[in-house]
């Protein structure tokens, strides 16, 4: 899957449980195997969409910041 195939959510500017809560409904919309991208800018998001994904079932590729953003790519397995 090529990067430009990646679904992306941007969840910045929003505060728990907001990004995890749209990060579930983008993920229900998904077939297995997709990838999505989730840009987020609240602190607690880091624990929360890690933990949300492991929890979940689905394979948490990466996580970067570049400066108060981070990016999760989550891949869809069920």
């Amino acid at each position: 899957m090529k990067l430009s195939d990646e679904k992306k959510l941007d969840a910045t500017g929003l505060f728990c449980p907001e990004p995890v809560f749209r990060t579930k409904i983008e993920m229900e919309r998904m077939q297995s195997g997709e990838i999505l991208a989730v840009s987020a800018d609240d602190p607690a998001a880091e624990d929360d969409i890690s933990r949300w994904a492991t929890r979940n079932g689905h394979e948490l590729l990466d996580v970067s910041k570049d400066g108060s953003t981070i990016t999760f790519r989550i891949k869809k397995v069920k």
